[in-house]
């Protein structure tokens, strides 16, 4: 059963969480700046994950069992879940409404992408806690959504949309040498004393690299960070590249 971070023992649980971005300029294969981060108020009861490996087998007349069939390729992975909406306390608000909006347009292109003649609806990245295999960066290919009760304005109060993400693929991803893991970009709420320089240093072992964390966030004056700020941590790999 979904549980509700702001409610009880929900307090100490991991929320999932899709950050919405930019979609890049040129021929780069990470996402562009954060839009908006979607915190899920209720952590998704299931997910599904499916990848295929593409092979071709084409029939021989001299081979009795069959030919060798060729490895062609393998496809992105592709992610589908369930995102629960509800603000019954309140009855005459519009949350649920602003929030379905706001994944209802990860299927529209931004006005950004068209200025830069690239038009494209925006790139996400879905992270829940330590859950590596299903964090990677996607495109929202459809959005499903259910509304089951009403306010007494007769707007939504409680909804369910269901998201396919399809992945977008960049460069084989590297191992992490000290814990194995795959390399995935983070997002890191920011505090007090925080500056790009220090989370550079933090995350990747120099400082030089805060300007990939100022580019992944569409940061134009590093100087100013202000605290809650989320901001998404480019994959060791990325900066390196």
């Amino acid at each position: 059963m979904a549980t509700k971070g702001s409610k009880g023992a929900g307090k100490s649980l991991v929320r999932a969480h899709l950050a919405i971005h930019e979609p890049p300029v040129g021929d780069s294969t990470s996402p562009g700046g954060i839009m908006e981060t979607f915190s899920f108020d209720f952590n998704p009861a299931q997910l599904s994950l499916s990848r295929r490996a593409q092979w071709k087998a084409t029939p021989a007349q001299i081979e009795r069992t069959g030919a060798r069939p060729e490895f062609m390729g393998v496809e992105a992975m592709q992610m589908g879940l369930e995102v629960f909406l509800d603000s019954s306390d309140e009855p005459t608000g519009n949350t649920v409404l602003k929030k379905v909006e706001s994944l209802l347009e990860c299927c529209e292109v931004t006005l950004k992408s068209i200025g830069t003649k690239q038009p494209s609806p925006p790139w996400v990245v879905f992270q829940w806690g330590s859950f590596s295999t299903a964090r990677f960066t996607a495109y929202i290919s459809s959005v499903d959504v259910s509304y089951t009760v009403f306010g007494t304005t007769g707007v939504p109060i409680r909804a369910t949309c269901r998201l396919q993400l399809h992945e977008i693929p960049s460069k084989t991803r590297g191992q992490n040498p000290t814990s194995g893991a795959l390399t995935a970009q983070r997002v890191h709420r920011v505090v007090a004393g925080d500056s790009l320089q220090s989370l550079a240093w933090r995350e990747y072992g120099t400082a030089a690299a805060w300007r990939s964390i100022a580019q992944a966030n569409g940061i134009d004056d590093p100087r100013h960070l202000p605290s809650g700020t989320e901001l998404i941590m480019p994959s060791a790999e990325e900066v390196g590249g």
